[in-house]
């Protein structure tokens, strides 16, 4: 949840001509990692809950690609995007692992 609020406040200076390219994909995409890690839980079965894990992390690829595009374009710092890339490489390793001792169980 706190990697959505932090997508949002480095989002919050895009351009204008961004309003519905770049920046919505970006926070529709940071949205979406929680979101489905949610649902997935919500769910009865631990395999529809690891397919969501899995939607989850496709998520976060989709997102660091997207902030790499930013960095580049010079729509956010090199300190934002540093700061967003280590938590999505922390939550990247939390959804593995969970994946992982899922599927052991299942």
């Amino acid at each position: 949840m706190s990697l959505v609020t932090e997508v949002y406040e480095a989002t919050a200076k895009f351009p204008t001509h961004e309003k519905f390219g770049l920046l919505l994909q970006i926070r529709r995409c940071a949205i979406s990692i929680p979101s489905n890690i949610a649902e997935g839980y919500g769910r009865y079965h631990t395999a529809d809950y690891v397919r969501f894990l899995q939607i989850s992390l496709g998520s976060l690829y989709e997102l660091q690609t997207q902030l790499e595009i930013s960095v580049n374009l010079r729509y956010i710092n090199n300190d934002q995007y540093n700061q967003l890339i280590l938590e999505c490489n922390e939550i990247e390793k939390m959804l593995n692992t969970l994946i992982s001792k899922l599927k052991l169980k299942h």
